[in-house]
C-alpha cells in the first residue's frame, strides 16, 4: 500500500513537473496569437504601438516572474516530497528489514498491521482531501486568470490615461514656464517699487525732520512773541507812566506860561517891554511838550501794532505748521516786527539811546537786494508811522 502510495505521489510530481516545463510555450503562443489577433483587428499608431510593446513587456516579465516564482514553489516542493520519498525509502527499507527480521512475530503484528491499516486510512483521507484542495486551488487559478484578463483591460485603459495625462503635463508645463515668466516680471515690477518706497521713506524722513526743525523754530519764535509781548506790555505800562508824567508836565507849562503872561502883562504895564522880550516865548515851550508828547503816542501806537502782529503771527504760525510754502511771507513779517521793536526801544529810550549811533543812516542802501535788520529799524525811526 505505501508503494502504491509513493508512486502515486511521484506520479503527480512528474505530471505537475511536466505541466510547469509546458506552460511557457503554451502561454507564449497564446500571446503570439492574441498579439496577431489584436494585430488584425486594430489599426495601431506608433504610440499605442510602443505603448502595447511595453505593456506585453510587462505582462511577460509579470507572468515569468511569476511562473518562475511558481516553478521555485513546486522545485521546493518536489524537493521536498523528494526528500520525505527518501525518507520513506529508508524507512520503507528499514521496514522490509525488520519485516524480514519479524516474519516469525507476524501474528503478533496483526495489531500493528490493522493501525497500519487505519493510518491508511487516514492517509486516503488525507489525499481526499489534497484532491478538494488541489481542486480548490485550480478554480482559484481559473479565477486568477479572469482576473488577469479584467487587470489587462484596465491596464490597457491606464495606459490610454497616461497618454492623456501626458498631454495635460505638456500643457501644463508650458502654463509654468508663461508663468515663470510673469513672476519674473512682477520680481522687476516688486524691486521697482521697492527703490520708490526707499526713496519715498527718505523723503518722508528729511520731511520729518525739516517739520520739527520748523515745529522747534515755531516754539522758539512763540517764547521769543511771548518775551516780546511781555516786554511791550511794560514798555506799555511805562509809557502809560510816562504820559501821566507829560500830563503832569503839561499843567506845570501851563501854570508857568500863565505866570510869565501875568509876569509879561506887568512890565508892559511897568514900562519893561526889554525885560519881557528876554524872557522865553510860550510857544517854545509847547512846542516841546507837543513834541514830547507825540513820540510818547507813536511809541504807544506802535507798542500795541507790534504785540497785535506778533499774536497775528503766533496764530498763524500755529495754523501753518504742515504748510511749507508761504515761508518766505512769514520771515518777511518777522523781521518786520522785529524792526519794530527795535524801533520801538530806540523811541522809547529817546535821542540819546545807543541804539541810534548802531543803526545806519535811512538815507544809505544795502549793495545787496537783502534788506538788513538794522535798515528796517533805521527806516522806521525816521519815519514813525502814526
Amino acid at each position: 500500500m505505501i508503494e502504491y502510495a509513493l508512486l502515486f505521489g511521484l506520479g503527480f510530481l512528474t505530471a505537475a513537473f511536466l505541466v510547469f516545463l509546458i506552460s511557457p510555450a503554451v502561454h507564449r503562443r497564446i500571446v503570439w496569437y492574441t498579439e496577431n489577433r489584436l494585430k488584425a483587428t486594430m489599426p495601431l499608431s506608433p504610440q499605442e504601438v510602443r505603448a502595447q510593446k511595453d505593456m506585453v513587456r510587462a505582462l511577460y516579465a509579470a507572468e515569468n516572474a511569476r511562473t518562475t516564482q511558481d516553478l521555485l514553489r513546486e522545485r521546493e516542493k518536489s524537493l521536498s516530497l523528494q526528500l520525505r520519498h527518501d525518507a520513506l525509502a529508508v524507512d520503507a527499507g528499514r521496514l522490509a528489514a525488520e519485516i524480514s527480521d519479524l516474519q516469525a512475530e507476524i501474528g503478533e503484528m496483526h495489531v500493528e498491521a490493522a493501525e497500519q491499516r487505519s493510518r491508511l486510512r487516514k492517509d486516503e483521507n488525507y489525499i481526499s482531501q489534497l484532491k478538494t484542495n488541489l481542486h480548490i486551488a485550480e478554480q482559484s487559478a481559473a479565477n486568477k486568470e479572469s482576473e488577469l484578463a479584467v487587470m489587462r483591460t484596465r491596464l490597457s485603459k491606464l495606459s490610454e490615461q497616461i497618454d492623456g495625462l501626458r498631454i495635460d503635463l505638456a500643457a501644463r508645463e508650458t502654463e509654468a514656464e508663461s508663468l515663470k515668466f510673469r513672476a519674473n516680471a512682477l520680481r522687476d515690477e516688486r524691486d521697482t517699487l521697492r527703490q520708490d518706497v526707499t526713496l519715498l521713506q527718505k523723503r518722508a524722513k528729511d520731511a520729518e525732520q525739516k517739520l520739527t526743525q520748523q515745529q522747534h523754530m515755531v516754539i522758539r519764535l512763540e517764547d521769543k512773541a511771548a518775551r516780546e509781548s511781555a516786554s511791550a506790555a511794560e514798555k506799555e505800562s511805562l509809557l502809560i507812566r510816562r504820559q501821566q508824567e507829560i500830563a503832569k508836565l503839561k499843567e506845570q507849562v501851563k501854570a508857568a506860561n500863565a505866570e510869565i503872561r501875568k509876569i509879561n502883562r506887568v512890565l508892559r504895564e511897568a514900562g519893561l517891554a526889554k525885560m519881557a522880550a528876554e524872557l522865553p516865548p510860550e510857544l517854545t515851550t509847547e512846542d516841546t511838550t507837543a513834541s514830547v508828547f507825540d513820540t510818547a503816542a507813536v511809541a504807544a501806537e506802535m507798542g500795541e501794532d507790534v504785540r497785535m502782529r506778533s499774536a497775528a503771527l503766533a496764530e498763524r504760525l500755529l495754523k501753518a505748521k504742515s504748510v511749507t510754502g508761504r515761508d518766505g511771507a512769514i520771515r518777511e513779517e518777522i523781521a518786520s516786527i522785529a524792526a519794530n521793536m527795535v524801533a520801538l526801544t530806540a523811541l522809547n529810550e529817546g535821542p540819546s539811546s545807543p541804539i541810534r549811533t548802531l543803526l545806519p543812516d535811512a538815507g544809505t542802501k544795502n549793495p545787496n537786494d537783502r534788506v538788513s535788520l538794522a535798515d528796517r529799524a533805521a527806516a522806521i525811526i525816521a519815519n514813525p508811522v502814526r
